[in-house]
């Protein structure tokens, strides 16, 4: 059977058939690869991962990490937008915390992935 989308033909309809009900729709896919886009960012990685230790303000974060706090706050709405990261307005400061345990897990599998 020939796609009309694609100018070959398949191998085996019957993996086909198999696999394409478990395929998440385009529009999600594309959610996932902007997700990984937001998360392919060394900057952002390192802000998550010092969030991931502790809780910390853009002062801190921007200390630790020897940058600008212009530009910590800039990364942090990226990562807010995404849903990575939650602020929680703590007196005159804003701190932030990964949004949940699932970012927590999602870099700790990467890192072991990296480290294999």
């Amino acid at each position: 059977m020939e796609n009309k989308k694609t100018d070959c033909e398949a191998c085996n309809l019957e993996l086909i058939d198999k696999v394409k009900p478990n395929m998440p729709e385009t529009s999600v896919l594309y959610e996932l690869s902007d997700f990984f886009k937001v998360m392919g960012d060394s900057t952002r990685i390192q802000l998550l991962w010092a969030l991931e230790e502790s809780e910390l303000c853009v002062n801190d974060l921007a200390y630790l990490l020897n940058m600008t706090k212009s530009a910590v706050s800039h990364q942090l709405k990226v990562l807010r937008t995404a849903k990575l990261v939650r602020p929680t307005k703590k007196g005159k400061n804003v701190f932030y915390a990964l949004d949940d345990e699932h970012v927590k897990h999602i870099l700790e599998k990467a890192l072991e992935h990296v480290l294999e």
